[in-house]
């Protein structure tokens, strides 16, 4: 089962572990398809123009590979979807949860993944 989103899905944690490989910055939103997590995948993809120096990816929540998300150490303490995470050079640079505005985002990616 993948997201109902045009962004590339993450479907297993074999897939995850590449992107970050390949990639410098990526950023990971870990949900379903909800009403805290919808807005989240939108504002990904409307900023997936203004951000192309960042791979912006999904993964569906409840995927038993979904522990690579839930089981971070930073996510720990989270309890509302989505679980959205940060990367820079395969290391977690932020990790938000629940619903996030496009201000929130764009200000992670600018001072993270820029």
């Amino acid at each position: 089962m993948i997201l109902q989103t045009s962004l590339k899905h993450i479907a297993d944690a074999e897939a995850h572990s590449e992107v970050l490989k390949n990639n410098e910055n990526v950023m990971v939103c870990c949900g379903r398809m909800g009403p805290m997590c919808l807005p989240v995948y939108d504002i990904m993809e409307e900023l997936q123009e203004e951000f192309p120096q960042v791979e912006f990816r999904d993964m569906l929540f409840d995927n038993p590979h979904a522990a690579v998300i839930r089981n971070l150490p930073e996510a720990r303490s989270f309890m509302g979807l989505p679980f959205t995470v940060y990367y820079k050079n395969g290391k977690v640079v932020e990790a938000t949860s629940s619903i996030q505005s496009k201000e929130q985002i764009t200000e992670i990616l600018n001072r993270e993944l820029n």
